[in-house]
């Protein structure tokens, strides 16, 4: 869409926005986020604010070709609906593309959509499907095919599927399928989605990594298996625990490559070397690989001091000690009862956390997974820290006795962060044990355990994490929360576009969580990777996204 053509159809919102960032009440990240969610372009909106808009990517210096090998957990593919972690997305990037595409900056760039509108209630989403994109078998990518992938992210039946959590105002509650009348074929580079209630979150929702748009030809399973997408790479090999192969389409002529310019790589490979951090290091310093997931801990000091490339970016990325509402053990609910959950959070300062187990390297949270880089962010102050009264409070429940077992992944800082959360229990006078398991037995289970440590993406909006974490009933549910007031004040929440206004039911949010003890959420997670310093447009990525098309090596 051109600027002149943005600029008819700036949605009313948008100058407000650009006001409240010259007034200093938005920083630059939350003003681009909020405006280029509404369907204004990065460059209008950096316009707005008298800026001109930064250079997204390198592409000149760059050579053509090669192969780069990325230091990375290889996971079992799945339907991209049912994706659950990072690398998951990242390893079928390559040839599955998203119709947005959040940035570094905050702002979203259409990708296979060319740009969207908003109505002013946000009950009317107008998407306009990039022209001349064809899939990689020469099948031309149309509305029907955007169509087709929103209905299925409504899909409520299908098990694991958190798209659902993120369609509510498309779907029939009776049915659990997309409702009648709406999402619409306009034509067919047009599709329009009529929502039952506002939701501000529809486009950053579809840049997240269970997003990924599939051909019509794919019905579940393994992508790799199936290989059709619009990417500029195709799916070559994978082994799970060991290494998955993409490599560039030379028989497919990518849509981007004139828009957005790339792909630059012939080849990447994707290597996994466990969880261990060390291990990391060591193939570094051996010249196995070029680029690192994400650098951790100590890790991070010690990758300068080798001479590796390190880049940083602030997010909302944590780490959410839970304890799950609804597990039995040994015939017992222990963590049904609010006032457990409540005095075992008020024996861990989370500022002990952040130090011990992250180095520092990031900021305190408030166990009401928040931050304070959210739009809607509300300061209800720190979390409540007396350990006396949560012990007097624990001895007033059935189990003043009960030994409590905090699971965490081994991988260095959760484990060292779960290290610092028992400790802390146990200083209180509770009896309480630390089981540190290996990925290939933590991931199996992650959503059942009692009381357990699992991270979570940045995500642009505040509303976003908190209906696919703490809503009842939600895939991703994995506290097993179920509080009609919590879901009442986060349907307000949706539907509220303007953020000030927001905040006030967000604050409700926040407290009502904390109330509820629904978490031991310690820090908020600066997040680094290294590179071997001769990789370009690798820079970390606040959800953990690997922009292949983007990456290359220097000339």
């Amino acid at each position: 869409m051109t600027h002149t053509m943005q600029t008819k159809t700036l949605h009313p919102a948008a100058k407000l926005y650009a006001d409240e960032y010259k007034a200093g009440l938005l920083d630059r990240r939350e003003f681009l986020t909020r405006a280029t969610s509404l369907g204004v372009t990065a460059a209008a909106a950096y316009g707005l604010i008298g800026l001109s808009q930064p250079v997204q990517a390198q592409t000149a210096n760059i050579q053509q070709g090669g192969t780069l090998r990325i230091q990375t957990l290889v996971k079992a593919m799945k339907d991209p609906r049912a994706y659950d972690w990072s690398e998951i997305g990242n390893q079928s990037r390559g040839f599955l593309e998203y119709l947005i595409e959040y940035q570094n900056d905050g702002s979203f760039r259409g990708m296979l959509l060319e740009s969207w509108e908003v109505s002013d209630d946000a009950k009317v989403y107008t998407l306009n499907v990039r022209p001349g994109v064809t899939w990689n078998n020469g099948d031309p990518f149309t509305a029907a095919d955007v169509a087709r992938n929103i209905a299925g992210w409504c899909d409520s039946a299908m098990e694991g599927n958190s798209m659902s959590a993120r369609m509510g105002g498309l779907i029939d509650a009776n049915t659990g399928q997309a409702r009648d009348g709406a999402i619409e074929v306009v034509d067919d580079t047009t599709v329009r989605l009529n929502l039952s209630a506002p939701d501000i979150a529809i486009i950053a929702n579809m840049s997240d990594y269970p997003s990924a748009i599939v051909h019509e030809s794919y019905d579940g399973g393994d992508v790799y298996a199936n290989g059709i997408g619009t990417g500029p790479f195709r799916p070559v090999s994978i082994e799970v625990g060991v290494k998955a192969i993409i490599e560039r389409a030379t028989d497919h002529t990518w849509w981007g490559t004139e828009v957005l310019g790339g792909p630059y790589l012939d080849r990447i490979e994707f290597i996994d070397y466990g969880t261990d951090p060390a291990s990391w290091l060591a193939a570094a310093e051996s010249g196995e690989v070029d680029l690192l997931y994400e650098s951790v801990g100590d890790f991070i000091d010690i990758l300068d001091a080798i001479g590796w490339s390190k880049t940083e970016t602030v997010t909302a990325a944590t780490l959410v000690h839970r304890f799950n509402q609804q597990t039995e053990v040994d015939g017992r609910v222990p963590y049904a009862d609010r006032n457990v959950r409540v005095a075992l959070a008020m024996m861990v300062d989370n500022a002990v956390c952040l130090e011990l187990g992250y180095n520092g390297r990031g900021q305190v949270a408030e166990n009401h997974h928040v931050c304070p880089i959210h739009p809607a962010y509300a300061d209800i102050g720190p979390a409540p820290f007396d350990p006396a009264a949560g012990k007097a409070m624990l001895d007033g429940t059935d189990f003043a006795d009960y030994e409590h077992e905090l699971i965490t992944l081994d991988d260095d800082w959760e484990r060292n962060t779960g290290a610092s959360v028992r400790a802390q229990i146990a200083d209180a006078g509770v009896n309480i044990k630390h089981t540190v398991l290996p990925g290939s037995t933590f991931w199996n289970d992650w959503t059942k355990f009692p009381f357990s440590a699992t991270t979570w993406n940045h995500r642009p909006l505040d509303v976003q994490v908190l209906s696919l974490a703490y809503r009842s009933g939600e895939a991703w549910n994995e506290s097993g929360y179920a509080n009609p007031e919590f879901d009442a004040l986060m349907a307000d929440a949706l539907s509220i576009a303007d953020a000030e206004k927001r905040r006030d039911v967000m604050a409700k949010v926040e407290q009502t969580l904390r109330d509820d003890g629904v978490m031991i959420q310690p820090f908020w997670r600066s997040l680094y990777n290294h590179h071997n310093g001769n990789v370009v447009n690798a820079e970390k990525h606040p959800s953990h996204e690997f922009h292949l098309y983007k990456f290359g090596f220097a000339a």
